[in-house]
């Protein structure tokens, strides 16, 4: 095998669709509140959501580079608020992140991903009853719910111990496997023959 070969095997075996997940284990199980929005034709109606991040599903394509999509799902309440009524609605979303794993000086493996743009998230909003469909239309609900999610995302994705975890230092972890360790102290125990033999004879 020649180094080449062995740093493709490496980078395969080490870049896996779990280490992945550990990377965006911090954010899964977040909430955030969004809004309130002033929404539709001059702002006459307010939008607030609660929004709740699921455990993301991951796929991984070796190629020339190896790319993980990132699936991560959301389940969000939104409210509408007339002034005179609030309409209710019950939603199922989903962000979509392309990520790329580079390898990087002196010798580590980063993680990129490029922060989510309205597009990249999908809302599948079902409306109670026709009212609510029309002014969920109107008050562009969906845009206006899609724009705040994939920046709050964004946001996540990009907090400090987040970005750390899409680094591995192999050189780092190497030395810290193959440095040697301090010796363990030997303590020697000293028995009197006299204690032993009682001991024993106990």
């Amino acid at each position: 095998m020649t180094y080449e070969e062995f740093g493709r095997r490496f980078f395969e075996v080490a870049v896996t669709e779990p280490r992945i997940a550990e990377a965006f284990r911090g954010i899964a199980g977040e909430s955030f509140d969004v809004g309130p929005i002033p929404s539709g034709p001059g702002g006459m109606v307010k939008v607030l959501a609660r929004v709740h991040i699921d455990e993301p599903d991951i796929t991984r394509s070796v190629e020339d580079l190896i790319r993980f999509t990132v699936q991560i799902p959301l389940r969000i309440r939104i409210e509408i608020d007339l002034k005179l009524d609030r309409l209710k609605y019950d939603v199922d979303g989903l962000i979509t992140l392309p990520l790329t794993c580079h390898a990087v000086e002196p010798l580590q493996i980063h993680f990129d991903v490029q922060p989510p743009k309205p597009a990249d998230v999908h809302v599948d909003v079902a409306s109670h009853n026709m009212r609510a469909e029309l002014v969920r239309n109107l008050a562009q609900v969906d845009d206006e719910v899609r724009r705040v999610i994939a920046k709050q995302v964004a946001q996540e994705i990009d907090k400090p111990e987040v970005r750390a975890a899409r680094i591995i230092d192999v050189d780092k972890q190497l030395r810290d496997a193959m440095d040697p360790k301090p010796e363990a102290e030997v303590v020697e125990v000293v028995v009197d023959e006299a204690d032993e033999a009682a001991s024993t004879s106990g």
